[in-house]
């Protein structure tokens, strides 16, 4: 029965809630299908690489199109043009390292590739100078500010966009486990800190971010790390997950089957006196890596927000709600992604400082390339280090 109201008093609905309401409702569904999204990734493999590359060019385009709207600049001659050009000049450079580093038997194949690996750097320096003297011959006068401005905006975002996805993408080809759990734990972070944060939250946190207080991000930390450590379990049983992504020169197809490295096999693990006495176990059986994520999930939760604070301060500072409005409810694609470009680096910083050893395939690369007269002299000496190592028999 509608409440009772006095005469001359209108009855208006309570459009706020609804309105409110709708937008719960799209977030929540657009919400499942980038979930779904991302399992569909997991489940093409190495293609991953393709969706990279598209979330890529589209923080690239949402952050130079900011400036051009900021700064007044779309009438600036060439800048526009110049802007994409940069962007295929810096991905025409790292997407070339990747592949001699990862497809050295394709390239030492096929003649063309040879001669484009052998000069890629000075290929890509050539290209960058083309695209400098372009903008020189572009200042005009009375907008010379302007362009040097703009011309600072896109390297920044150059750096910010291109550099982190090639960080991913070098993360990926280490194993698929290195690109599923930071993207996962972060999304974790997101949410955990949200729940703890609606349903205990009483502190604020920082001025950037109002809603965010110290509850949602201490909660936030326990829960990732808990997340993180079961993910890591569960996927480092699958060859799938753990093996280095690997190009087959004679199916020309990736292959991830390997011997799994030994943070992914079962280890025994004595637990410390204070622990044995309250658990009442003296030793428990880990993947190393479940060990190693309890760090990638301390920094995803207590280093990852700065990301979204840094992306927070962005916004505020030219008065924008969101990057874009790509995805209704969610902003545009860098509002997702601005925690884990920051992730991704540190990853890559992770496996390179504690994970990865020498590369062989690299090394093999470099002696491929040597002449026929210092590959046999490499050779006699290592046959020498390993037969006085004991690895060889002794010759007759």
């Amino acid at each position: 029965m509608p409440p009772p109201y006095r005469k001359g008093e209108s009855v208006v609905p309570d459009v706020d809630d609804d309105v409110q309401w709708k937008n719960y409702w799209i977030r929540g569904v657009l919400s499942l299908a980038m979930i779904s999204g991302f399992f569909l990734i997991i489940y093409m493999g190495p293609i991953a690489l393709i969706f990279v590359m598209c979330v890529q060019i589209k923080c690239f385009q949402e952050i130079i199109t900011i400036g051009y709207r900021v700064y007044h600049s779309y009438h600036l001659p060439w800048f526009r043009t110049l802007s994409w050009y940069f962007l295929v000049c810096v991905n025409y450079f790292f997407y070339g390292e990747t592949v001699v580093d990862y497809f050295g038997a394709l390239v030492q194949r096929e003649e063309p590739l040879q001669f484009l690996a052998r000069y890629h750097r000075f290929i890509s320096f050539a290209l960058y100078l083309a695209g400098f003297c372009m903008f020189v011959l572009s200042l005009v006068k009375k907008h010379y500010r302007l362009q040097f401005y703009m011309f600072a905006w896109t390297h920044v975002t150059l750096l910010i966009v291109v550099t982190q996805s090639h960080l991913v993408i070098q993360n990926l080809f280490e194993g698929m486990i290195w690109f599923i759990v930071p993207i996962s734990i972060v999304i974790c972070n997101d949410i955990m800190a949200y729940l703890f944060g609606f349903f205990f939250g009483r502190t604020p946190l920082i001025k950037l971010s109002p809603k965010k207080t110290w509850e949602g991000f201490i909660g936030g930390y326990f829960g990732t790390v808990i997340f993180g450590f079961i993910l890591a379990f569960l996927l480092s049983q699958f060859q799938h997950f753990v093996c280095p992504v690997e190009f087959n020169s004679e199916t020309n197809s990736f292959a991830v089957e390997c011997e799994p490295s030994d943070i992914f096999v079962v280890h025994e693990y004595t637990l410390p006196a204070v622990l044995q006495n309250t658990l009442r176990w003296k030793t428990v059986n880990l993947y190393p890596f479940q060990i190693h994520s309890i760090f990638l999930s301390s920094f995803a939760s207590l280093i990852g927000p700065f990301g979204g604070f840094f992306a927070s301060g962005f916004k505020r500072a030219f008065k924008i709600k969101d990057f874009a409005n790509t995805i209704p409810g969610h902003g545009g694609i860098m509002d997702r992604f601005d925690c884990q470009y920051l992730m991704a680096t540190f990853v890559h910083v992770y496996i390179t400082s504690f994970i990865r050893g020498p590369n062989p395939s690299k090394v093999l690369q470099q002696l491929l390339k040597l002449q026929p007269e210092q590959q046999l002299n490499i050779f006699h000496s290592l046959h020498a280090h390993l037969r006085d190592r004991g690895m060889l028999a002794p010759e007759a």
